[in-house]
Protein backbone atom coordinates (compact mmCIF):
# COMPACT_ATOMS: atom_id res chain seq x y z
CA UNK A 1 0.00 0.00 0.00
CA UNK A 2 1.06 3.61 -0.49
CA UNK A 3 0.72 5.79 2.59
CA UNK A 4 -0.31 9.45 2.37
CA UNK A 5 0.69 12.57 4.29
CA UNK A 6 -2.65 12.30 6.06
CA UNK A 7 -1.79 8.75 7.13
CA UNK A 8 1.57 9.90 8.51
CA UNK A 9 -0.02 12.79 10.42
CA UNK A 10 -2.82 10.60 11.79
CA UNK A 11 -0.45 8.26 13.61
CA UNK A 12 2.26 10.74 14.59
CA UNK A 13 0.09 12.10 17.41
CA UNK A 14 -0.24 8.52 18.70
CA UNK A 15 3.53 8.07 18.95
CA UNK A 16 4.39 6.61 15.53
CA UNK A 17 7.06 8.27 13.39
CA UNK A 18 7.84 7.41 9.78
CA UNK A 19 11.13 5.59 9.23
CA UNK A 20 13.23 7.43 6.66
CA UNK A 21 13.18 5.88 3.20
CA UNK A 22 10.44 3.39 4.05
CA UNK A 23 6.69 3.17 4.56
CA UNK A 24 7.15 1.72 8.03
CA UNK A 25 7.06 3.46 11.41
CA UNK A 26 8.77 3.49 14.78
CA UNK A 27 6.35 3.38 17.71
CA UNK A 28 7.36 4.84 21.09
CA UNK A 29 6.42 2.91 24.22
CA UNK A 30 6.27 5.38 27.13
CA UNK A 31 7.27 4.03 30.57
CA UNK A 32 7.12 5.89 33.88
CA UNK A 33 10.39 7.82 34.05
CA UNK A 34 12.27 5.19 32.08
CA UNK A 35 11.30 2.30 34.35
CA UNK A 36 10.43 -1.00 32.68
CA UNK A 37 9.71 -4.23 34.54
CA UNK A 38 11.12 -7.50 33.24
CA UNK A 39 7.63 -8.40 31.96
CA UNK A 40 7.39 -4.99 30.25
CA UNK A 41 10.63 -5.67 28.39
CA UNK A 42 9.40 -9.11 27.33
CA UNK A 43 6.25 -7.45 25.95
CA UNK A 44 8.29 -4.84 24.08
CA UNK A 45 10.48 -7.57 22.57
CA UNK A 46 7.44 -9.64 21.57
CA UNK A 47 5.79 -6.60 19.95
CA UNK A 48 8.98 -5.81 18.03
CA UNK A 49 9.18 -9.36 16.73
CA UNK A 50 5.48 -9.68 15.87
CA UNK A 51 4.75 -6.25 14.38
CA UNK A 52 8.12 -4.57 13.73
CA UNK A 53 11.45 -5.65 12.29
CA UNK A 54 12.72 -7.04 15.59
CA UNK A 55 14.65 -3.90 16.55
CA UNK A 56 14.13 -1.74 19.67
CA UNK A 57 15.88 1.60 20.18
CA UNK A 58 15.83 3.40 23.54
CA UNK A 59 15.48 7.14 23.07
CA UNK A 60 16.96 10.06 25.00
CA UNK A 61 13.54 10.44 26.71
CA UNK A 62 13.92 6.83 27.91
CA UNK A 63 11.11 5.50 25.72
CA UNK A 64 11.42 2.17 23.88
CA UNK A 65 11.00 2.74 20.15
CA UNK A 66 9.90 -0.33 18.18
CA UNK A 67 11.23 0.02 14.63
CA UNK A 68 9.77 -1.05 11.31
CA UNK A 69 6.03 -1.30 12.00
CA UNK A 70 3.98 -1.28 8.74
CA UNK A 71 1.14 1.24 8.68
CA UNK A 72 -1.53 -1.45 8.52
CA UNK A 73 -0.09 -3.15 11.63
CA UNK A 74 -0.14 -0.06 13.88
CA UNK A 75 -3.60 -0.68 15.35
CA UNK A 76 -2.69 -4.30 16.07
CA UNK A 77 0.52 -3.20 17.80
CA UNK A 78 -1.43 -0.69 19.90
CA UNK A 79 -3.95 -3.34 20.95
CA UNK A 80 -1.16 -5.81 21.76
CA UNK A 81 0.54 -3.34 24.11
CA UNK A 82 -2.71 -2.06 25.64
CA UNK A 83 -3.47 -5.63 26.77
CA UNK A 84 -0.17 -5.51 28.66
CA UNK A 85 -0.82 -2.05 30.15
CA UNK A 86 1.82 -0.36 27.99
CA UNK A 87 1.10 2.53 25.69
CA UNK A 88 2.50 4.27 22.62
CA UNK A 89 2.83 8.08 22.66
CA UNK A 90 5.30 10.83 23.46
CA UNK A 91 4.93 13.26 20.55
CA UNK A 92 3.35 16.65 19.90
CA UNK A 93 3.09 20.06 21.58
CA UNK A 94 2.16 18.58 24.94
CA UNK A 95 3.88 17.23 28.04
CA UNK A 96 6.49 14.80 26.76
CA UNK A 97 7.58 11.55 28.48
CA UNK A 98 9.25 12.36 31.78
CA UNK A 99 12.79 11.22 32.51
CA UNK A 100 14.56 10.42 35.76
CA UNK A 101 17.96 9.16 36.82
CA UNK A 102 18.50 6.21 39.15
CA UNK A 103 18.77 8.50 42.18
CA UNK A 104 16.56 6.17 44.22
CA UNK A 105 19.35 3.58 44.31
CA UNK A 106 22.41 5.69 43.47
CA UNK A 107 24.82 6.45 46.33
CA UNK A 108 24.75 10.13 45.32
CA UNK A 109 20.95 10.35 45.14
CA UNK A 110 19.53 13.00 47.46
CA UNK A 111 15.86 12.24 46.69
CA UNK A 112 13.73 9.26 45.68
CA UNK A 113 13.70 10.05 41.97
CA UNK A 114 11.54 7.06 41.01
CA UNK A 115 8.79 7.98 43.48
CA UNK A 116 8.79 11.64 42.42
CA UNK A 117 8.76 10.96 38.68
CA UNK A 118 5.91 8.49 39.15
CA UNK A 119 3.84 11.22 40.83
CA UNK A 120 4.72 13.73 38.11
CA UNK A 121 4.08 11.23 35.30
CA UNK A 122 0.57 10.56 36.56
CA UNK A 123 -0.26 14.23 37.15
CA UNK A 124 1.21 15.73 33.99
CA UNK A 125 1.77 13.08 31.30
CA UNK A 126 -1.40 11.09 32.05
CA UNK A 127 -3.89 13.57 33.51
CA UNK A 128 -2.74 16.60 31.47
CA UNK A 129 -1.36 14.78 28.45
CA UNK A 130 -4.11 16.07 26.19
CA UNK A 131 -3.57 19.73 27.10
CA UNK A 132 -2.37 21.61 24.02
CA UNK A 133 0.66 23.78 24.79
CA UNK A 134 2.58 26.33 22.70
CA UNK A 135 5.34 23.75 22.16
CA UNK A 136 6.69 20.54 23.65
CA UNK A 137 7.16 20.55 27.44
CA UNK A 138 9.89 18.36 28.93
CA UNK A 139 10.23 17.46 32.60
CA UNK A 140 13.25 15.70 34.11
CA UNK A 141 14.15 14.55 37.61
CA UNK A 142 17.76 14.25 38.74
CA UNK A 143 18.93 12.98 42.10
CA UNK A 144 21.94 15.24 42.60
CA UNK A 145 24.08 17.98 41.01
CA UNK A 146 26.01 15.37 39.01
CA UNK A 147 23.21 16.18 36.57
CA UNK A 148 23.15 12.82 34.78
CA UNK A 149 19.62 13.52 33.47
CA UNK A 150 20.50 17.13 32.57
CA UNK A 151 17.66 18.84 34.51
CA UNK A 152 18.93 22.25 33.41
CA UNK A 153 18.29 21.33 29.76
CA UNK A 154 14.58 20.61 30.28
CA UNK A 155 11.61 22.95 30.38
CA UNK A 156 11.34 22.01 34.04
CA UNK A 157 14.20 20.19 35.72
CA UNK A 158 14.24 18.99 39.31
CA UNK A 159 17.61 18.37 40.96
CA UNK A 160 17.90 16.74 44.38
CA UNK A 161 20.11 18.49 46.92
CA UNK A 162 20.90 18.61 50.65
CA UNK A 163 19.77 21.43 52.91
CA UNK A 164 22.23 22.10 55.72
CA UNK A 165 23.91 24.85 57.70
CA UNK A 166 27.66 24.66 58.29
CA UNK A 167 28.83 25.39 61.84
CA UNK A 168 32.37 26.47 61.09
CA UNK A 169 33.00 27.57 64.68
CA UNK A 170 33.31 23.84 65.43
CA UNK A 171 36.20 23.48 62.95
CA UNK A 172 39.40 22.36 64.71
CA UNK A 173 41.75 23.09 61.81
CA UNK A 174 42.65 19.47 61.21
CA UNK A 175 45.84 18.90 59.28
CA UNK A 176 43.86 16.87 56.75
CA UNK A 177 40.37 18.29 56.20
CA UNK A 178 38.09 15.51 54.98
CA UNK A 179 35.47 18.04 53.88
CA UNK A 180 37.84 20.11 51.73
CA UNK A 181 39.36 17.04 50.12
CA UNK A 182 35.96 15.50 49.33
CA UNK A 183 34.12 18.59 48.03
CA UNK A 184 33.76 18.10 44.24
CA UNK A 185 33.00 21.78 43.58
CA UNK A 186 35.95 23.05 45.66
CA UNK A 187 33.57 25.16 47.71
CA UNK A 188 35.55 24.46 50.89
CA UNK A 189 39.06 25.81 51.28
CA UNK A 190 41.43 26.25 54.20
CA UNK A 191 42.76 29.47 55.68
CA UNK A 192 46.41 29.86 56.59
CA UNK A 193 45.69 28.59 60.12
CA UNK A 194 43.94 25.51 58.73
CA UNK A 195 40.34 26.53 59.47
CA UNK A 196 37.72 25.66 56.84
CA UNK A 197 35.98 28.36 54.80
CA UNK A 198 32.80 27.72 52.79
CA UNK A 199 32.25 29.60 49.52
CA UNK A 200 28.44 29.59 49.26
CA UNK A 201 28.61 30.74 45.64
CA UNK A 202 30.46 27.55 44.68
CA UNK A 203 28.45 25.22 46.92
CA UNK A 204 25.71 23.43 44.96
CA UNK A 205 24.30 21.54 47.98
CA UNK A 206 25.32 18.16 46.57
CA UNK A 207 25.64 16.67 50.05
CA UNK A 208 28.99 14.93 49.56
CA UNK A 209 30.36 16.76 52.60
CA UNK A 210 27.65 15.40 54.91
CA UNK A 211 29.17 13.37 57.79
CA UNK A 212 32.74 14.03 56.61
CA UNK A 213 33.69 16.30 59.54
CA UNK A 214 34.23 14.33 62.78
CA UNK A 215 33.65 17.45 64.88
CA UNK A 216 30.35 18.58 63.37
CA UNK A 217 31.52 21.68 61.49
CA UNK A 218 29.57 20.12 58.62
CA UNK A 219 26.51 18.12 59.74
CA UNK A 220 26.27 14.35 59.99
CA UNK A 221 22.75 14.42 58.51
CA UNK A 222 20.81 16.87 56.36
CA UNK A 223 17.34 17.25 54.91
CA UNK A 224 16.64 16.48 51.27
CA UNK A 225 15.47 19.28 49.01
CA UNK A 226 15.16 20.20 45.36
CA UNK A 227 16.51 22.90 43.10
CA UNK A 228 14.20 23.69 40.20
CA UNK A 229 15.39 24.79 36.75
CA UNK A 230 13.03 26.32 34.19
CA UNK A 231 13.33 27.07 30.49
CA UNK A 232 16.21 24.79 29.53
CA UNK A 233 16.55 23.67 25.89
CA UNK A 234 19.11 21.86 23.78
CA UNK A 235 19.51 21.23 20.08
CA UNK A 236 19.50 23.88 17.36
CA UNK A 237 18.80 26.49 20.04
CA UNK A 238 20.45 26.17 23.43
CA UNK A 239 19.49 27.73 26.74
CA UNK A 240 20.63 26.64 30.18
CA UNK A 241 17.64 26.53 32.51
CA UNK A 242 17.21 29.35 34.99
CA UNK A 243 17.38 28.09 38.57
CA UNK A 244 14.46 29.37 40.60
CA UNK A 245 15.25 31.09 43.88
CA UNK A 246 15.01 28.98 46.98
CA UNK A 247 14.96 25.26 47.66
CA UNK A 248 11.73 23.24 47.47
CA UNK A 249 10.67 20.14 49.36
CA UNK A 250 9.76 17.06 47.35
CA UNK A 251 6.12 17.53 48.34
CA UNK A 252 6.13 21.05 46.86
CA UNK A 253 7.40 19.95 43.45
CA UNK A 254 4.08 18.91 41.81
CA UNK A 255 2.56 22.30 42.68
CA UNK A 256 5.48 24.36 41.39
CA UNK A 257 5.61 22.33 38.16
CA UNK A 258 1.89 22.88 37.64
CA UNK A 259 2.27 26.62 38.17
CA UNK A 260 5.11 26.77 35.62
CA UNK A 261 3.04 24.80 33.08
CA UNK A 262 0.01 27.07 33.59
CA UNK A 263 2.17 30.19 33.26
CA UNK A 264 3.58 28.80 30.01
CA UNK A 265 0.12 27.90 28.68
CA UNK A 266 -1.09 31.44 29.39
CA UNK A 267 1.95 33.39 28.22
CA UNK A 268 3.70 31.28 25.60
CA UNK A 269 3.10 31.82 21.91
CA UNK A 270 2.62 29.11 19.30
CA UNK A 271 5.89 27.24 18.62
CA UNK A 272 7.68 29.19 21.39
CA UNK A 273 9.53 27.14 24.02
CA UNK A 274 9.24 28.04 27.68
CA UNK A 275 12.78 29.44 27.83
CA UNK A 276 12.07 31.85 24.99
CA UNK A 277 8.88 33.00 26.73
CA UNK A 278 10.82 33.59 29.95
CA UNK A 279 13.46 35.63 28.12
CA UNK A 280 10.79 37.66 26.35
CA UNK A 281 8.71 38.40 29.46
CA UNK A 282 11.27 38.22 32.25
CA UNK A 283 12.15 35.63 34.89
CA UNK A 284 11.15 38.13 37.60
CA UNK A 285 7.60 38.10 36.21
CA UNK A 286 7.57 34.29 36.30
CA UNK A 287 8.95 34.17 39.86
CA UNK A 288 6.28 36.65 41.02
CA UNK A 289 3.54 34.52 39.46
CA UNK A 290 4.90 31.38 41.10
CA UNK A 291 4.88 33.03 44.54
CA UNK A 292 1.06 33.16 44.66
CA UNK A 293 -1.78 30.73 43.93
CA UNK A 294 -3.38 32.92 41.27
CA UNK A 295 -2.41 30.54 38.45
CA UNK A 296 -3.93 27.58 40.29
CA UNK A 297 -7.10 29.52 41.06
CA UNK A 298 -7.51 30.27 37.32
CA UNK A 299 -6.50 26.77 36.19
CA UNK A 300 -9.66 25.90 34.25
CA UNK A 301 -9.75 29.31 32.56
CA UNK A 302 -6.11 29.05 31.52
CA UNK A 303 -6.41 25.49 30.18
CA UNK A 304 -9.53 26.37 28.18
CA UNK A 305 -7.99 29.41 26.50
CA UNK A 306 -6.56 29.09 22.96
CA UNK A 307 -2.82 29.23 22.32
CA UNK A 308 -1.63 32.74 21.58
CA UNK A 309 -0.52 33.19 17.95
CA UNK A 310 3.12 33.58 17.14
CA UNK A 311 4.03 37.21 16.45
CA UNK A 312 7.03 37.76 14.18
Amino acid sequence: MSITKEDIASVKSRGFLLNRGTECFSGRIVPIGGQFSADDLKAVAACAQQFGNGTVIFTSRLTAEIVGIPFDKIKDAEAFMEERNLHFGGTGATVRPLTACKGTTCVYGNIDTHALVTTLHEKFYVEMGNVALPHKFKISVGGCPNSCMKPSLNDVGIEGCRVFQAELEKCRACKNCFVASSCPSKAVSLEADGHAVLDTDKCNSCGVCISKCPFGAFPKTAQSGCHVFVGGTWGKTQRIGTRLAGIYTVDEIPTIVEKVLLWYKENGRAKERLGAAIDRIGVDVLEKALASDDLLNRRDEILAAPIKPNVK
